[in-house]
């Protein structure tokens, strides 16, 4: 799992002014596959970024960074958005694990919000909390029972340099999982509003990568 410290690692560069200007410049490629708009991020310090919309509705399905390492070598791919794919093994019909009742925490945006689920919650929805630390530039969920306790960032605001607002926070429980839900600010929305205008103007097709043209 992707821990907080290497995810802000990975986009040090990017908790700076400028980011629309950084997407706007990057080098981008795209394909169409299978139902999903998946493209390819270089920008000029060499850091990668990988993502994946829903080709007609353009929701965001995945984000995914990767930088070299000291000895130029590219890292693994951490995840922002979605989840990790399952590795070989676990698609192998005689693959035995045992079962995992442990909370997992995974984001999966909307149009309008950025949202986390907590799959394997079981408790009802007066027993969780959650706020912004505007110190620490992070949402904290937490029980009453203290059962459960997490500190996630948002690096979409914390790359644009946006105040987090608690009013912009909501969650809602059900069956087994914790929705969590942080309406996007105006300036989020006039970066993807804009980047989605790019991407469809793409001639893209299903045969293979077609550079974007930028600015």
């Amino acid at each position: 799992m992707v821990t907080r410290e290497r995810v802000a690692d990975t986009q040090s560069k990017m908790a700076e002014p400028g980011w629309a200007e950084s997407v706007r410049a990057a080098r981008k490629t795209s394909l169409l596959q299978d139902g999903k708009r998946k493209v390819h991020y270089l920008f000029a310090d060499g850091v990668e970024m990988a993502e994946e919309y829903d080709s007609k509705t353009h929701e965001l399905f995945v984000r995914k960074w990767r930088k070299k390492t000291p000895l130029g070598a590219y890292g693994p791919w951490e995840i922002e958005v979605g989840e990790a794919p399952l590795p070989v093994s676990a698609l192998q019909p005689d693959f035995l694990k045992e079962s995992n009742s442990n909370p997992i925490f995974i984001r999966k945006d909307t149009k309008s919000s950025f949202q986390w689920r907590v799959r394997n919650l079981p408790y009802p929805k007066e027993v969780y909390s959650v706020t912004v630390d505007k110190a620490e530039r992070c949402c904290i969920v937490r029980t009453t029972n203290k059962k459960y306790y997490k500190k996630f960032s948002i690096p979409d605001l914390d790359r644009c340099n946006l105040e987090l607002f608690e009013s912009a926070l909501s969650f809602a429980h059900a069956n087994n999982t914790l929705i969590i839900n942080y309406q996007k600010p105006k300036e989020i929305l006039a970066i993807e509003e804009e980047l989605q205008r790019e991407l469809k103007s793409m001639k893209t097709n299903a045969d293979g990568d077609v550079e974007c043209k930028t600015q």
